[in-house]
């Protein structure tokens, strides 16, 4: 991300000059709330014990998924407030607040207390910061997309633009080493009792840094545009029907893989019977495949065209998919294990960035902080929430250890059909 940007987006004058330092802040305050959802997603299984003790294995894990899914009930309704004040009132504001909300909740979740220690009032508060979370984080994604897209040089917004998703990579990153750490130093008995609290607490400690570098970043919506986007947002989103409907199952696939992925430490553990600290590592491969890969997406996209860049990778990790659960079930091995996930990670990060890229292009900026937003949680609402326990209930009730790799590749078909349907945006910068 080398010098400064000039944006020229939409309505109104031309921006100040946007500094790299303005993206990382962005980018950064993106991964710590992701780190959230991530760490509550590898540590289902000790969450699960701690608020829902049952002789069970199987419906005490199906709880604490059902509790991670309940969380993304609030996403649409983050994603109108915020985005509508995204939109209506800047970019800044809204991504304070949505931080200082997912603070609040992430601090709340760690600190509430056992089943053991007050009965049903436990869950019941674990759902409630669930949902604070939830509606937090709906409100993140629009106004991080539209932030970047619109800080980024001439040219380079497929680089920029990607650095949201890649910023979820991050957090799967540091969410992973940090239980990867966990789960080699304590004992199962610690681990749930409290060592994935730790693992919130260790985010809250940087809860602090993330509201100065947000605090820092420039506005990048502007007083002209605001007029615009006072008006009702009906009509602009209506006009954008087809964008809509196709980013809606875009994005409906890659959350089911996404999810399906996010999920592999718990499938190692549940499902495949391996260590703790091994299943971890899963995570960790899974999560810097995506920083990687992701990038590499994005940068690509502003050479070669947001549709091929999001189309040939996807249908790679289609053909992927099935093969690299084979070898998962087939063998039980960390090798097994790390290498299949490295490659279906890889090739489905790559197309990952250049579709939301291309679906945030199709938006115009005037409501493209709520657009993207409501699209976004829509789509991961009814298919990111249900994946996990989805994927759980099918193994359960087939004996079949490939039941994700069945879930994941139908999704990604029909994702597939929406891309090839979807217009290239790319921008190609003025030359002389």
């Amino acid at each position: 991300m080398a010098g400064a940007a000039v944006s020229q987006d939409g309505a109104g004058a031309a921006l100040s000059p946007i500094r790299p330092r303005h993206v990382a802040a962005a980018v950064v305050g993106n991964a710590l709330e992701f780190y959230d959802f991530t760490t509550f997603a590898l540590f289902a299984t000790q969450i699960g014990l701690t608020f829902f003790p049952t002789h069970d294995k199987f419906l005490n894990l199906m709880l604490a998924l059902a509790t991670f899914g309940i969380g993304f009930i609030g996403r649409p309704v983050g994603a109108v407030v915020l985005g509508l004040i995204a939109d209506r009132v800047g970019r800044k504001p809204a991504l304070l607040l949505s931080f200082t909300l997912m603070g609040a909740g992430l601090i709340g979740l760690a600190l509430v207390p056992s089943y053991a220690q007050i009965g049903i009032l436990a869950p019941i508060l674990a759902v409630a910061c669930r949902l604070v979370q939830g509606f937090a984080l709906g409100g993140e994604v629009g106004p991080t997309m539209a932030y970047l897209i619109e800080a980024a040089p001439e040219g380079q917004r497929g680089l920029y633009g990607s650095w949201q998703s890649a910023s979820q990579s991050i957090a799967q990153v540091s969410g992973a080493l940090v239980g990867v750490i966990l789960s080699s130093v304590l004992s199962q008995h610690d681990l749930v009792t409290w060592g994935w609290r730790a693992a919130f607490l260790i985010g809250a400690v940087v809860l602090p840094f993330g509201l100065i570098v947000r605090g820092s970043l420039p506005e990048t919506l502007h007083r002209e545009e605001v007029a615009i986007a006072a008006q009702p947002a009906t009509a602009d989103l209506v006009s954008h029907a087809r964008p809509i409907i196709l980013g809606l199952v875009m994005i409906m696939s890659f959350t089911t893989s996404t999810y399906v992925m996010g999920y592999m430490t718990t499938y190692a553990q549940h499902t495949l019977n391996m260590a703790s600290n091994v299943s971890f590592g899963a995570g960790l491969v899974n999560g810097a495949a995506g920083v990687a890969f992701t990038l590499a997406g994005g940068a690509l996209s502003d050479r070669y065209g947001r549709k091929w860049v999001m189309l040939l990778p996807r249908i790679l990790f289609l053909a992927a998919t099935l093969p690299g659960f084979y070898l998962m079930v087939r063998y039980h091995t960390p090798l097994a294990l790390y290498a299949a996930t490295g490659v279906i990670a890889a090739l489905s990060s790559l197309s990952t960035g250049a579709a939301l890229i291309s679906l945030t292009e199709s938006i115009r900026k005037e409501v493209r902080g709520l657009g993207v937003g409501l699209i976004y949680a829509i789509a991961v609402t009814l298919f990111g929430g249900a994946t996990q326990p989805i994927i759980l209930a099918l193994t359960h009730a087939t004996g079949n250890a490939m039941a994700p790799a069945y879930y994941m590749a139908v999704t990604s078909l029909i994702g597939i059909v929406a891309m090839a349907m979807m217009r290239e945006t790319v921008v190609r910068p003025a030359k002389g």
